[in-house]
């Protein structure tokens, strides 16, 4: 009795999406926590200490931070920094705002230690802060020309806050005389993310010893936003552009390094907020790093990724002169297009290739044109319908495939009865069966391949689309997380400890969809898989995977499911008629067929094979 079979769009659409979903959810080894804690603690240390180097070798001095109160120590931190001891030691801290960034800014190295998003929350209501509580620090390392090790981070910078216009102006000065300092020059605007940062020195031809390299050292372990950590995860990642305009990425899981050349700018994206430094000087070269710290799911993990940028800065005449802009703002096309001379929009994660133009030149437009005046929702419902509907030729074209394969079925199974003791006659006779109805038993393979960049363009806009970020649908409360209708109280293996609504809702238009298709039999070919088996491995596959995926990529693959079933229904009654699709192939049996080159190629390698197998019965 013959195995039934799914048509061969079915098999190649499950094939493409099951190797889809095992590459977005593959994640490298997991990190060695202990390793990545003892290097970290190594790297606080060194930072911590200032060493200064005599002509018997190097010591160790003072650690910081010192007691402003002690005056020994204030002593001995003036004597381990030398020159820039002459910028008093005074606490404080200095704020930059306007009405979308909070910043602010430390005398104790002049940086940023706290950046802020006044108009966005994270998943419990909390500010989204990038930089908070120490998670992030930006400094210079180099040697004073009396061979000291320094490290801006270290020193106290003097501030001076004025205005320019409507722009706030912040310098902060780290001293070694009157005239003669290293500065971080801060101009925020209103209305913008993007904030101007200089970076320059002014006397200190002779005060930094130019035979040493100065380094840039840019550090930030991601702060947690979102409801699921791992989620998260998963599109936090550290790209960055060369001067060629060309954007990289180093891993999305583990740990990765990489030496870098020629850098135009560099994105320590958070999903979806990202913190970005542009610099006007490329950097000639620069070692990154990044090491993943999320190993499962986690309801009180507080950090995804921890990068890290080493970057030689150049020296010109004795002194420093950088021109640079700090990002602090959502991953969102509609603000990182305001800096589009800058190229911000490419640190997006669109896909890549086709994949990536799609989304972003079709997908990302449609749906901010269709969600400015329909509910975030209803905007997903109708794009899904108007892609469908766009690619209801390429379904037509598969069920017509299936239809005229149903046709010759009895046919097959004849020739299959006829020649079941010689599986290459068989094979032989039933391509000529096909050459002579007109039939490619191959035909259903293009509407799937078709619609491959469509599904996968889709799959990346969902849940990186920010637009989405906290809008409600139905009970789902935030389109681009998760919905909840249960939580569990134990976690299953790759399901998680909740139950979502709508991959469940997703997994059954899958389900009736395969056995809609599992109608249109196929003949019997050696090596063929269990197709019924797939059948129900395709929507538990959805149904296990999609559980902490976006809720509007479940939304969307349930819409699509539930038409694709209703214009196959539409065209099985209204369009289709099998009884003419026989008459037709009839005919076309009746026509002389000339061969093509590949066909008259098969069919003689088939011919051969068959020679070939008569001559060794006879030996």
């Amino acid at each position: 009795m013959e195995e039934k079979k799914v048509d061969i769009n079915s098999i190649i659409g499950f094939v493409l999406i099951f190797g889809i979903l095992i590459f977005m959810f593959y994640q490298n080894k997991p990190t060695a926590e202990q390793v990545a804690a003892k290097k970290a603690q190594q790297e606080q240390l060194e930072r911590s200490q200032v060493k200064v180097r005599d002509g018997e070798g190097q010591k160790e001095t003072t650690p910081l931070p010192i007691d402003l109160q002690d005056s020994t120590a204030i002593a001995n931190y003036k004597s381990s920094i030398g020159a820039f001891g002459f910028t008093p030691a005074t606490e404080g801290t200095t704020v930059l705002e306007n009405n979308l960034l909070y910043l602010k800014v430390s005398n104790k190295g002049g940086q940023i230690i706290e950046a802020k998003m006044k108009n966005f929350v994270t998943y419990d209501s909390v500010p989204v802060y990038l930089v908070k509580d120490g998670n992030a620090s930006f400094g210079l390392n180099f040697t004073t020309s009396d061979n000291r090790v320094l490290n801006t981070q270290d020193l106290f910078f003097e501030p001076s806050l004025s205005q320019s216009g409507d722009n706030q102006v912040l310098s902060m000065k780290a001293k070694v005389g009157p005239d003669k300092f290293l500065e971080y020059r801060y101009e925020m605007k209103p209305d913008q993310y993007l904030v101007d940062f200089a970076l320059r020195s002014q006397g200190l031809n002779g005060v930094i010893n130019s035979n040493q390299p100065v380094t840039l050292d840019w550090r930030l372990k991601g702060l947690r936003h979102s409801k699921s950590i791992k989620y998260e995860d998963r599109y936090t990642r550290l790209t960055y552009m060369n001067g060629e305009d060309q954007v990289n990425k180093l891993s999305a899981g583990g740990e990765d390094d990489e030496d870098a050349e020629n850098i135009k700018w560099l994105s320590y994206r958070q999903h979806f907020f990202s913190s970005i430094l542009v610099t006007n000087t490329p950097f000639a070269t620069a070692k990154l790093t990044s090491v993943d710290h999320v190993t499962e799911e986690s309801s009180t993990a507080k950090f995804t990724k921890e990068y890290t940028t080493k970057a030689p800065l150049k020296i010109e005449g004795g002194e420093l002169a950088y021109n640079m802009d700090w990002f602090y703002g959502p991953t969102d096309i509609k603000v990182l297009a305001q800096y589009k001379e800058l190229g911000l929009e490419d640190s997006i994660p669109f896909g890549w290739g086709i994949f990536g133009w799609i989304n972003r030149y079709i997908f990302t437009p449609l749906y901010s044109f269709l969600s400015s005046f329909l509910p975030y929702g209803v905007a997903i419902v109708i794009m899904t319908i108007l892609v469908r509907l766009l690619m209801s030729p390429v379904t037509y074209k598969s069920y017509l495939s299936q239809a005229k394969m149903k046709v010759l079925k009895p046919e097959i199974t004849e020739l299959g009865e006829k020649y079941k003791d010689n599986a290459m006659k068989k094979q032989q006779e039933t391509m000529k069966l096909y050459n002579k109805a007109g039939v490619s038993p191959m035909s259903g393979c293009v509407p799937a391949l078709l619609q491959l960049p469509i599904f996968y363009a889709l799959f990346m806009f969902f849940p990186t689309s920010f637009v989405l970020r906290q809008k409600s649908f139905l009970w789902a409360d935030d389109l681009s997380s998760y919905d909840t209708i249960a939580q569990l109280p134990f976690h299953i293996p790759f399901y998680g400890d909740h139950v979502s609504l709508f991959p469940i809702l997703a997994s059954i238009a899958i389900f009736f969809y395969m056995m809609m298709t599992t109608g249109q039999n196929m003949p019997t070919q050696p090596g063929m898989p269990n197709m019924k088996f797939i059948m129900y491995l395709s929507p538990l596959m959805m149904l296990f995977f999609f559980n902490s995926y976006a809720s509007g990529l479940s939304l969307y693959y349930f819409v699509s499911n539930l038409i694709t079933i209703f214009i196959m229904l539409a065209i099985k009654k209204f369009i289709l008629d099998e009884e003419k699709i026989h008459a037709q192939i009839q005919e076309n049996k009746k026509k002389p067929k000339k061969e093509n080159k590949f066909q008259r190629k098969m069919r003689e390698m088939m011919e051969q094979a068959e020679e070939q197998k008569k001559i060794g019965k006879r030996k």
